[in-house]
């Protein structure tokens, strides 16, 4: 523990939304949190800065910009002289003598994560001549375990879409490399005929959003703790409220072409005029309710087009969200905004709050790379619920 709170490491942490849902629990602390791509890097150190009273200093240290594929060097430094190149913003301590260094004697009781799916995902897949087989993200699983291993937490979760329990890189399931891997190095799991029961959607924990997610959760064999419990604390904090897009997003001021919103990340995203045209009309004939085949025929009619998948939906405001994708950052088509005097889609900060970050996350980066990596996040509204399953069971 840390002045008297957990400690965890997030690998794969992204911007922080798995971070932040442990750190509102209050009683979770983080020691390190491991992420490859910079503006999330940069957004997770000022957000530890600016809301979890880290010293700057703290903070840069903390966040290790690194690529985990590299795992005996993000453990243990050293870093060669291509990783200080590629990875240079970085603290001396880390570079010499990698997250073993920063620890240091402290114990770990816990590692969060997930690597990234689109490896797994179904969408990923269909889309790929080999399936995402060959696809090196299969794989990432097993720097996760690495660093398992060399911390032996108490638990750690593992978190990834549904599409993870039907992939066959190497046309072996996934599941079963991954449970392998896991009890090889002293870990009880649920086993991949029982990893159907780790999904979970977000809705049912609040989050006004439709997202479902496999949550795989390990304890250590010598850690006294049952898996099962962590699972029955956490479906005891489901709730059967919905929230919905007008609870998220309603209170937000219009966002209109040509005039600046004043709230940071609530920006018009721009918009050809033939596709403002399509928006108004969808949102204002009530478009979502047609069958797919007609959606996708008019898609194909209007564009000249042989496409096999709607391209157009807009969100509701009496439903949760369908789920927010990183795909944001090419285009919003399907994340039209439910006003139809907007004509418009959702802009960084809506889709920030469908994914239950809190009002004042700062996000930093273009435009583009801020919907990829609200698209990428745990919602953390769930995490803080997952963090407080976890307490409750250990406490037990």
């Amino acid at each position: 523990m840390k002045n008297g709170k957990f400690s965890y490491i997030d690998l794969f942490s992204g911007c922080g939304g798995l971070s932040e849902g442990f750190n509102q629990s209050g009683r979770f602390s983080g020691i390190a949190h491991v992420e490859w791509e910079k503006p999330m890097v940069e957004t997770l150190r000022n957000r530890l800065f600016e809301k979890w009273n880290e010293s700057q200093e703290a903070a840069f240290n903390r966040v290790v910009h690194f690529d985990i594929q590299r795992t005996s060097e993000l453990l243990n430094g050293n870093w060669s002289d291509k990783s200080r190149t590629d990875f240079p913003n970085n603290s001396e301590i880390v570079k010499e003598f990698g997250l073993v260094g920063l620890v240091g004697a402290q114990e770990v009781d816990l590692v969060i994560g997930g690597p990234p799916c689109q490896a797994y995902s179904i969408a990923g897949r269909a889309q790929d001549k080999h399936s995402m087989k060959n696809d090196y993200r299969n794989y990432l699983f097993e720097s996760y375990v690495k660093v398992v291993e060399a911390f032996r937490p108490r638990v750690f979760v593992f978190e990834n879409v549904p599409g993870m329990l039907s992939a066959k890189p190497g046309d072996v399931l996934v599941t079963k490399r991954i449970f392998k891997a896991f009890t090889d190095v002293g870990y009880e799991i649920r086993s991949p005929k029982e990893m159907h029961k780790s999904v979970y959607s977000m809705d049912e924990f609040g989050v006004p959003q439709r997202r479902r997610r496999v949550i795989l959760i390990g304890v250590s064999t010598e850690s006294g703790l049952n898996v099962e419990d962590i699972y029955q604390c956490l479906d005891e904090l489901k709730t059967e409220k919905i929230f919905d897009v007008k609870m998220a997003i309603g209170g937000l001021p219009p966002v209109r072409e040509g005039v600046d919103s004043k709230l940071h990340n609530h920006r018009y995203r721009p918009s050809n005029e033939r596709d403002k045209l399509i928006f108004k009309k969808w949102v204002s004939n009530n478009m979502n309710s047609w069958p797919t085949k007609k959606k996708i025929e008019y898609y194909n009619n209007l564009m000249g087009k042989e496409s096999k998948h709607a391209k157009y939906r807009s969100l509701e405001w009496s439903k949760p969200s369908p789920t927010i994708v990183a795909h944001l950052q090419k285009d919003g088509l399907m994340f039209i905004h439910p006003d139809p005097n907007q004509a418009r889609t959702i802009t960084v900060k809506e889709a920030a709050l469908l994914q239950s970050f809190p009002d004042d996350y700062r996000f930093l980066g273009s435009m583009g790379v801020c919907y990829k990596m609200i698209g990428n996040a745990v919602p953390p509204l769930f995490a803080a619920q997952l963090a407080l399953a976890i307490e409750n069971s250990i406490n037990k």
